[in-house]
Formats: C-alpha cells, sequence, structure tokens
C-alpha cells in the first residue's frame, strides 16, 4: 500500500510539470515587456551552465509544496564559489546563509527555495550535498543558501513535509533550457495578488555594443500589492486592489538573478536592488509582512573563487561602473517578466482545508491589456 501510495504521488507529480511544461507565457500573448531582447530560452538557463531543478510535492488534499534548486554552474560549487550578493528589500523572512554572503561576498553551496517551515531541512540537505562530494571530504564548515515563502495557505505547512531526500532530487534534476514554471517545486503552494501564484523566469540579452552579457531571473512570487501587466492597472480594472491594507497584500518574493558579465559582490548588490524595481512595475508593494529577497550571482568563470590556491591573490576581471546601466535594465525586465510568467503558467489550486486560489483570469485580463492597447498586433 506505502508502495502503491508513493508511485501515485510520483505519477501525479509528472502529470503536474508535464501540465506546467506546455503552459503559455505572457510573451505567447504578443504582450512584450520592456525593450531588450530575451535569450533562447527566455530563462535563468540562459546564462550559461546555470541549471534548474524541481521537487513538485502533491499529495493528499492538504499537501501542497515542493523544492526549486539553482546551481550557478556545474562544478564543485564549494571548492569554485561565485561572487554573489543579496539584498534584502523587505525582511520578513528566514532566508540562511545571508551574512556570510554579505561578508566574504560569495556562494559556496546551489540556492535552494522551499517554502518558510523547510529552511533548516534544506539547509541539512544542502550540508550532505556538499560534504558528500569526494573534493569535499575534509571540509567542517559549510554556508547553505536557502531562501522561502510561506505557502501556509494552500499547504500543511506544519507538517513539514520537505524532506533532505526532495532538496538532493531537486539538485540531481537541475538541467539546462527550458524551465518549467508556475506551481511546480518551491511554487506549488504560493499566492500573488490574490491569484495562484509560483516559479516564472526571463532572460535578457544585451546588443553586443553593450558587452552582449546575459542576465536571467526565477522568482518564487507570494506577495500582494496592486497588480500592473505592463504597466496596464489590471487590479484597478477588474475591481480587485485592495481598499484598505490588510492581510491580503501580505506575502513574499525570492528573486535569484544570473548574469555571465563579470561582476564584484559590490556590483552584484547594486544589480539585486534593481530586481526590487523589477516588483514594484508588477504592482507588488514590499509589505510589512513581506519577505523580499533578491540573490545576485556572477557565473563568469574567470572570476571563480577557488577553495585552495597557490596564490595569495585573486586574479580577476571587473566591469567597470560605468557600464553597469544595461545590466541594471535587464534585470528590472526580466524580473518583471518572470513575475508576470509565474501568474500566466499557474492553474488554480485546492490545498489546506478545500482552501482554493484562482489562476489568474487571463481572458478577462487580455481583454483590458487589448483596452490600453498593450498587447502587439
Amino acid at each position: 500500500m506505502k508502495l502503491l501510495k508513493t508511485a501515485c504521488i510520483i505519477i501525479l507529480v509528472c502529470i503536474v510539470n508535464s501540465t506546467y511544461s506546455q503552459q503559455k507565457r505572457v510573451r505567447d500573448y504578443g504582450i512584450e515587456v520592456g525593450v531588450l531582447k530575451p535569450g533562447k530560452n527566455n530563462a535563468i538557463t540562459d546564462v550559461f551552465g546555470v541549471k534548474v531543478g524541481h521537487t513538485t510535492i502533491v499529495d493528499g488534499k492538504n499537501i501542497r509544496t515542493g523544492v526549486t534548486a539553482i546551481l550557478p554552474h556545474s562544478e564543485n560549487l564549494f571548492q569554485y564559489k561565485v561572487p554573489a550578493a543579496i539584498y534584502l528589500g523587505n525582511g520578513f523572512g528566514k532566508l540562511a546563509g545571508y551574512s556570510q554572503v554579505k561578508e566574504l561576498g560569495n556562494i559556496e553551496t546551489p540556492i535552494i527555495l522551499t517554502n518558510t517551515l523547510s529552511v533548516p531541512a534544506a539547509s541539512n540537505a544542502l550540508i550532505t550535498y556538499t560534504i558528500n562530494q569526494p573534493e569535499n571530504k575534509n571540509i567542517g564548515s559549510v554556508n547553505p543558501v536557502v531562501g522561502e515563502t510561506n505557502d501556509g495557505y494552500l499547504n500543511d505547512i506544519r507538517g513539514r513535509h520537505v524532506k533532505e531526500k526532495h532538496v538532493l532530487t531537486a539538485i540531481s534534476n537541475a538541467k539546462t533550457g527550458s524551465v518549467t514554471e508556475g506551481n511546480v517545486g518551491a511554487g506549488t503552494g504560493t499566492i500573488c495578488f490574490g491569484y495562484k501564484g509560483g516559479i516564472g523566469t526571463s532572460s535578457r540579452v544585451l546588443p553586443k555594443k553593450l558587452g552582449g552579457y546575459t542576465v536571467g531571473v526565477l522568482v518564487q512570487t507570494n506577495f500582494g500589492g496592486v497588480f500592473e501587466l505592463n504597466g496596464v492597472p489590471v487590479a484597478k480594472e477588474l475591481d480587485n486592489y485592495p481598499r484598505s491594507y490588510t492581510y491580503d497584500v501580505d506575502g513574499s518574493c525570492m528573486i535569484v538573478v544570473m548574469t555571465d558579465a563579470p561582476l564584484s559582490s559590490r556590483n552584484l548588490e547594486r544589480l539585486a536592488k534593481r530586481a526590487i524595481m523589477g516588483l514594484a512595475k508588477t504592482g507588488g508593494i514590499a509589505s510589512n509582512g513581506s519577505g523580499d529577497y533578491v540573490i545576485a550571482v556572477s557565473t563568469a568563470k574567470e572570476n571563480r573563487i577557488p577553495y585552495k590556491s597557490n596564490s595569495k591573490l585573486l586574479d580577476k576581471k571587473e566591469l567597470r561602473n560605468g557600464l553597469m546601466s544595461p545590466l541594471f535594465l535587464a534585470t528590472i525586465e526580466a524580473t518583471e517578466e518572470a513575475i508576470l510568467n509565474s501568474l500566466f503558467a499557474a492553474e488554480t489550486t485546492i490545498g489546506r482545508d478545500n482552501h482554493k486560489v484562482e489562476a489568474l483570469p487571463k481572458d478577462k485580463v487580455l481583454e483590458i491589456v487589448k483596452k490600453y492597447n498593450g498587447i502587439k498586433k
């Protein structure tokens, strides 16, 4: 019986992933966000070497949660760390690993996204993953980086159903190419602007004259505010915007930014700040109870930081401050579109205690956008 139940869960997860992989994204409806061009997959994986993996946990009526793993490169991250920064838009959250990233300016593990009460389990899994790699057999310290949002409305969050095996599976499933979006992985039980939120991603590629660099963004959307789509006041038109600031506008958004531009942690933090501007363009307000965090990473191979070296000096390249502005724009645009993709890909979900969250009413939204001439003919 237990074996049958496990098999059913696995089959359900496969069906869920297959369904969401076929979902249309915002550009499929003729809506173009920003002025820069997206990469081949319009995903964070357009940054060379970046991989994303999900574990979706859907069981019975009450469990709607999961894990999303983002890997900056395929080598041993502890041995070859990457420059990184974390920016706090609003700090009502439980992000693990922040202080060491702030102090040293790098990360040494994959980035894991999950639910609030599963941060310890995910941290433990990252430690297991790291110390079990052959090159790391003598290390005695690991700084796991784990972000979260609270999916407790749709998920039995107190049951703490995310286990170490789910995190390790998400890491092992990580791949390049297209990324499944919507209510999968860490976005399985999330809510955005009162509708079903989830995982979304997007990218931008700078013209060669501006460096030709790629910026990719992945979001876990679970926040509120007054929804706008490409400048169109959708929530106001739907008469859905909050007339008073109540708990329904609270929530969180985890944003992960990757770029192949050679940036220091200082300029990565500057880049991370711009992601919050992308969130604001969708109508997010970073409310009192919202944990809005941005993790920004440079994947540039020449700037990887070896754990062991015979040299006392780091030999690295760094983009000049004066060339950062195009990357700022790319980050804003990719963040905005990633959030929109999370909404367009997600589907109506019934979860804990029969709580139901409807998907974004796309037909009505598209009518509103057409009214404002927001769809390209």
